[in-house]
């Protein structure tokens, strides 16, 4: 009995990290819902990655618009510059959401590269 108890738990925590990675909504649907009355250690793992990627993801965001709007007024060349390095840097969001996503359907505690590490000592409240 006690074993399909501690099935059900790692379920529970890999199912939230697998939900915190579909967007930020994901990531609150996955805290409240799911994991803050049944905290695991692999949910609270995951969920800390998460929070710090979608944090960096909207703060780039958020700076890749004020660019834009500069550079729209500036010059077309500058504008394509932006554009350009906006996409290759979007690519590499992609590459590390995937990696960690990939972790959390495995149910592995892996570091999303860059970030995993510095995102477990920013959120241990979690």
């Amino acid at each position: 009995m006690d074993q399909e108890n501690n099935t059900a738990t790692t379920d529970n925590g890999k199912n939230a990290g697998i939900i915190s990675y579909i967007t930020i909504i994901g990531w609150f649907v996955a805290y409240f819902a799911m994991h803050n009355e049944k905290k695991t250690e692999l949910g609270s793992y995951q969920l800390r990655q998460t929070l710090l990627l979608h944090i960096i993801y909207i703060a780039f965001y958020v700076i890749w618009r004020v660019v834009i709007v500069a550079f729209f007024f500036t010059s077309l060349a500058m504008l394509e510059l932006a554009g350009t390095i906006i996409w290759i840097v979007g690519i590499g969001f992609f590459v590390l959401w995937l990696l960690g996503f990939i972790g959390a359907i495995n149910g592995q505690k892996k570091p999303i590269p860059l970030i995993g590490e510095k995102a477990q000592t920013m959120f241990p409240g979690i």
